[in-house]
């Protein structure tokens, strides 16, 4: 649909997405796709709409596009097949025109991570690890878990782990508990999607880089826009209470939870204090005070959009990216915590949010 680079594919369905038929095909105009770290990834279709029937538009009557029908959506650039987003349609924006061709259908949705927020529950799980019950859920909506294993194993004489609402606000509480994150992602076969329980992903086989400056090698129209904010990190004070002695105990800083990417991480002018910590045990203290740490720890904001044809490939959130030809300070690694894709006939633009920690990369190459 976009360019002769790029192939797009939209598969829709009650249950299981199948290849969408020529007329919805036809009738799309555009796709925008985000995919964020923290966030739930989401979509939006808009296509044009013409009443071909005597009493209806033929694509509202077809019934592809209501909710919840499951959206599947891949791109081919060159002959790299990657899917962006498998979702669920939560939503209708109609625009009727007075003129012919000037109607328009918007179709929203979320990602299939929506399954996990749609229905409130109270559960007790006695003697089980965070990761065993997340496990149990991530298999009883029908994903394929990919679970960091947890060895904190509640005994029932001393606690009873106990679920109130959906299983999403449940298994996002054990994420923060455990100082993990929790997000779903599209696999190549459509309808199919993994869930993700654990650390942040800064480890693995970085994306090739975002090129400035560098003549032929250039991939980037324009510029790439760098933001260093000294507020940003943050010092925790941790402080729990001994239950035998009434005693305040602080709990000693630790470092950050993620791998370092750079040489010379921003300082902490700022300190915080962990108002909810009074009651945790010396453990469960001193990773609050590492997962604060680490939340606020990243300094280094960069920003901007590539053609993702000139690029070669679909940009991941939730991975390492390279970035060179911008000078020592700010090349290197980056973490990618936001994409937003665009797709329209003859274009294809990827606007980016990258994050780091400071200036310098530990890494002295990037991938091309």
């Amino acid at each position: 649909m976009p360019d002769p680079g790029v192939h797009l594919q939209l598969f829709i369905g009650p249950t299981i997405p199948l290849p969408a038929p020529y007329p919805i095909t036809d009738a799309l105009i555009s796709v925008e796709v985000t995919n964020d770290d923290r966030q739930r990834d989401g979509f939006t279709l808009e296509f044009s709409l013409g009443k071909d029937t005597l009493m209806d538009y033929s694509l509202l009557a077809s019934g592809l596009l209501e909710p919840p029908n499951i959206v599947t959506i891949m791109v081919t650039i060159g002959a790299l097949p990657q899917a962006l987003i498998n979702g669920m349609i939560t939503q209708h924006q109609f625009l009727p025109g007075n003129k012919p061709g000037e109607s328009r259908l918007h179709v929203t949705g979320e990602d299939i991570g929506l399954k996990f927020d749609l229905e409130e529950r109270s559960d007790t799980y006695s003697n089980r690890p965070d990761s065993v019950i997340v496990t149990q859920m991530i298999l009883q909506n029908g994903l394929i878990p990919k679970v960091t294993p947890t060895t904190n194993v509640p005994i029932e004489m001393q606690m009873i782990p106990t679920q109130q609402g959906t299983n999403l606000e449940y298994i996002q509480a054990l994420a923060q508990r455990n100082s993990f994150v929790f997000y779903t992602e599209p696999t190549l076969v459509p309808g199919v999607s993994t869930a993700y329980w654990g650390p942040e992903n800064r480890l693995g086989l970085p994306q090739p880089a975002l090129t400035m400056n560098m003549g032929p090698d250039t991939n980037m129209d324009t510029p790439i826009n760098f933001s260093f904010n000294a507020l940003g990190p943050a010092t925790p004070q941790v402080t729990i209470v001994d239950p035998w002695l009434g005693l305040t105990i602080p709990i000693p800083v630790p470092s950050g939870l993620h791998p370092p990417l750079v040489a010379r991480p921003a300082s902490s002018l700022r300190k915080t204090i962990a108002r909810d910590a009074a009651g945790l045990s010396m453990v469960d203290a001193i990773l609050k005070a590492a997962e604060a740490v680490t939340d606020s720890a990243d300094a280094v904001t960069a920003t901007g959009t590539i053609d993702a044809v000139r690029y070669g490939r679909a940009i991941q959130s939730r991975r390492l990216i390279g970035v060179r030809g911008v000078g020592m300070n700010y090349d290197g690694l980056y973490y990618v915590k936001n994409v937003v894709h665009t797709i329209k006939r003859g274009e294809y633009k990827q606007n980016f949010t990258l994050s780091r920690e400071g200036h310098i990369s530990l890494s002295p190459f990037v991938v091309p």
